[in-house]
């Protein structure tokens, strides 16, 4: 669809009480803003601009750094001075020099729009026929929206705020204004112009449009939402709070359409990039946030918090923290377990009660038990850990020799160093690996060990330091 979405997100939302842009709040671990950019991405509009103004750093940073590399064209447009929406659309039209086309103009604080309403919304002014339609909605509790008022002809007649309805007004117009606006784009530069500013505020208001279109012969009408969730906006942390609620459910119930097992799915906070497979069981007070995938048949929490970290299949998640974490297959991770970034669990490896990793690679069926931590540290297959032992990692300039299966690989410069664990290596409890140590496949490290430098494969390393006999 080659339509142009406009999001107006310039305001501060001085009623958020925040020392940040109102439209940077998150939902579900997800900035408001991104919600409304990936709607119309998926909506299928060729082209977004974002109009910036308060915090224009952090919002740039916002926009720029979740598309850069995005196949739909999004762009900030910053409105230096703030007159009203009529000026954000203005900036953003003479900005990017945009003239034709359907044009949906979407304010930044509607994070539960979704993309077949943006598409639909769109399409009733793709043909000419419309020069402007008004997204209406119909909410439980009508009060403070401004209220649609149409004329025999279908045709709005007027908006009318609800500081401005009459008693009889209020209780009979429950049509209201989502405050959203698709435009033919032609007729929109066209008369974008003759907004005046004669009010209060000495602002520009987009609504105006209305009356400038139908002045010039133009048709307006309204498209209503049938989920009215569709139009609610944020302008305080009680709404803040009430959307994720509406979104949360949302995001469960389709889930639980797909097969998901959910406990108490008002205990469960997945994101929106999040993916699950079947029969998973989701378990209360487990959050998703960003891009994370679940396998099938996982049994997910509880106490359980996954960012931008991927899942296999046949995984047990019990009140673990992991963050840009890789776990394959048949892994379980905690109770109480933290996977830093970097960390990547092979098919059916552990990591136990009070286990902390970071930047290490756990070789396929190799247990991290219990009250551990290993880090910058590379593990081969059938590797045991015994409680009580870490990796000594710091950075260093020394050049160390890796032997995991009967290979050397030489790494050298300024790194992070940890340890290397061939396969099917034992460590006794309460050890030490110390930076750049090396365990050759199938040797044994006694309790209360520090080891250093490079234990031959197959070999017994006490705690005293000294290597016995092979065996």
């Amino acid at each position: 669809m080659d339509a142009t979405a406009i999001i107006l997100a310039a305001g501060e939302g001085t009623r958020m009480k925040s020392n940040h842009c109102k439209v940077s709040h998150k939902i579900l671990g997800k900035p408001m803003v991104q919600w409304i950019v990936d709607a119309t991405i998926k909506a299928g509009c060729s082209r977004v601009v974002v109009v910036i103004g308060s915090h224009a750093d952090e919002m740039r940073a916002l926009i720029d750094g979740a598309y850069a590399s995005s196949a739909t064209k999004v762009e900030c447009v910053e409105q230096t001075e703030r007159l009203g929406t009529g000026h954000a659309v203005k900036v953003a039209l003479e900005a990017c020099g945009i003239t034709e086309g359907p044009v949906v103009v979407l304010n930044g604080d509607l994070p539960l729009i979704t993309a077949d309403t943006v598409a639909k919304f769109a399409q009733t002014v793709a043909t000419g026929e419309l020069a402007c339609t008004v997204m209406t909605m119909t909410p439980p509790d009508p009060f403070g929206y401004g209220r649609i008022k149409l004329g025999a002809d279908g045709q709005i007649e007027r908006i009318i705020e609800q500081k401005d309805c009459t008693p009889e007004q209020a209780a009979t117009l429950l049509e209201c204004n989502a405050g959203c606006y698709a435009f033919d784009g032609a007729q929109l530069a066209a008369h974008i112009n003759e907004i005046g500013n004669d009010n209060a505020q000495s602002e520009y208001y987009l609504p105006d449009m209305l009356e400038i279109l139908k002045s010039h012969g133009q048709a307006v009408s309204i498209f209503h939402c049938d989920d009215y969730r569709d139009g609610l906006g944020v302008n305080s942390r009680i709404q803040l709070a009430q959307l994720t609620a509406i979104a949360r459910d949302r995001i469960n119930e389709h889930w639980m359409a797909e097969g998901v097992t959910f406990i108490d799915p008002t205990q469960a906070w997945i994101g929106p990039d999040a993916v699950i497979g079947r029969d998973t069981v989701v378990w209360p007070q487990t959050h998703l946030i960003g891009h994370v995938t679940v396998g099938e048949e996982c049994q997910l929490g509880p106490n359980s918090r996954l960012t931008d970290t991927t899942v296999g299949s046949g995984c047990t998640i019990d009140e673990t923290i992991a963050i840009e974490a890789v776990i394959e297959n048949g892994v379980d991770c905690g109770p109480r377990a933290y996977l830093r970034p970097g960390t990547h669990m092979l098919d059916g490896s552990k990591a136990g009660t009070h286990v902390e990793i970071k930047k290490s690679t756990i070789g396929e069926g190799s247990k991290v038990p219990h009250l551990s931590y290993i880090g910058d540290t590379t593990m081969g297959p059938g590797v045991n850990v015994g409680a009580g032992s870490i990796t000594s990692n710091v950075k260093s300039d020394k050049t160390h020799v890796v032997v995991t299966d009967g290979a050397e690989r030489i790494d050298t410069g300024r790194k992070k160093v940890g340890a290397m664990l061939g396969d099917g290596v034992e460590v006794g409890c309460n050890s030490v690996l110390n930076p750049g140590s090396v365990i050759g496949r199938g040797s044994r490290v006694y309790p209360l060990s520090s080891v250093r430098g490079t234990v031959p494969a197959a070999s017994i390393y006490k705690r005293s330091g000294d290597i016995a006999a092979q065996r």
